[in-house]
């Protein structure tokens, strides 16, 4: 009997080992270039130069979108669905290359940087924020692994997560189970803006971030994200519109070209493509009340 329950112990471990290979042999499609260097530490300026971009199939997802950021603006990208928004930061990430045209940071191509160096000045939060397995104070420092328990309380104090945490069962020392099972949505959220406060990036991506918490929640997470975007260059994709209206420009998205740019009362007030998002937004909430 033994025996047997070891042969079924073995057989399991076996198929999960084996997808563990199946991920570890995958070969990247982004890899680095020959001659490529390591990103010095970066302010972060942001310029794309004629960008264009196909998937396989030859169909353009991007247009010949040129645009400059300077180092420390928070930048709102809106649009339908499929407009192109999230490709632009994926770019920016370097998900995918090019193809035609140039992207620059601080004057640096990053085709011809190291990936490892780029990423690494990057911070990028989506919409089903990952918690691992662990204590809350680990999950924190998964942003900064030499962080000290001090810097850990700082980062949660400033981004408003401190007090939820503190009434936990055990504080920052509380276990938050697998994805964050114990935890609602919105904690999740702060817990994670601590985290990439603590990796102190200088180019911040936020996907989606805050379109899962309620409004009570929003007004905190929100409070967070100012205290994040401050002294770095952000880039904020949100459907809800109450969550970049205080960004320094917006670019409207559309058909895989920027259509508008301006600051949220200069949109409304040139009554084109935002305006329409923004009323048709708020005729649909206030339907919905």
């Amino acid at each position: 009997m033994n025996i047997s329950n070891f042969y079924n112990m073995l057989i399991t471990n076996l198929a999960g080992a084996e997808r563990i290979f199946e991920i570890m042999d995958i070969v990247p499609d982004i890899v680095n270039v020959q001659d490529a260097y390591a990103l010095p530490p970066i302010v972060g300026e942001v310029i794309f130069d004629d960008v264009t971009f196909a998937y396989e199939d030859g169909e353009e997802v991007l247009k010949n979108v040129s645009f400059h950021v300077n180092a420390g603006e928070t930048i709102a990208l809106v649009g339908h669905t499929g407009a192109g928004k999230s490709t632009i930061v994926n770019l920016l990430s370097r998900f995918y290359n090019t193809t035609w045209g140039r992207v620059l940071i601080d004057g640096h191509d990053i085709s011809n940087v190291t990936v490892e160096s780029l990423r690494s000045q990057m911070g990028i939060m989506t919409q089903d924020t990952f918690m691992f397995s662990g204590t809350v104070k680990d999950n924190i420092r998964y942003g900064k692994l030499d962080a000290t328990d001090e810097e850990v309380v700082q980062a949660a104090y400033a981004v408003n997560a401190h007090d939820f945490i503190m009434q936990l069962e055990k504080g920052y020392d509380t276990d938050v189970n697998e994805r964050g099972s114990r935890l609602s949505v919105g904690q999740r959220q702060l817990i994670a803006l601590a985290r990439a406060l603590l990796a102190d990036p200088m180019i911040l991506i936020l996907d989606e971030a805050t379109s899962s918490i309620d409004t009570q929640t929003e007004k905190l997470v929100q409070e967070g994200l100012n205290t994040l975007f401050a002294g770095r260059t952000s880039f904020v994709i949100a459907h809800r519109l109450s969550t970049i209206r205080n960004a320094d420009r917006i670019f409207v998205v559309a058909e895989g070209e920027i259509k508008e740019v301006g600051n949220h009362h200069q949109l409304l007030s040139n009554k084109g493509l935002y305006y329409k998002l923004y009323v048709a937004q708020y005729k649909f909430l206030h339907e919905g009340a």
